[in-house]
């Protein structure tokens, strides 16, 4: 098992419920979440960065 940082740029949503379920969703695609907080907002695109650590199990 490895750990990872990762960045990834998540769309805003309607609702904070449904911007964690997004998170969430798009950070399982590169392991599993130990971590996350969003750093930026980009008002005008409707984006979030956010960054992670995640955890991986090699094969």
């Amino acid at each position: 098992m490895t750990t990872h940082f990762i960045s990834a740029e998540i769309d805003l949503q309607e609702t904070p419920t449904e911007l964690e379920k997004a998170i969430e969703a798009e950070l399982k695609k590169q392991g599993e979440p130990l971590r996350w907080a969003i750093t930026s907002v980009d008002s005008e695109q409707q984006k979030a960065v956010v960054e992670a650590v995640v955890t991986k199990v090699e094969s």
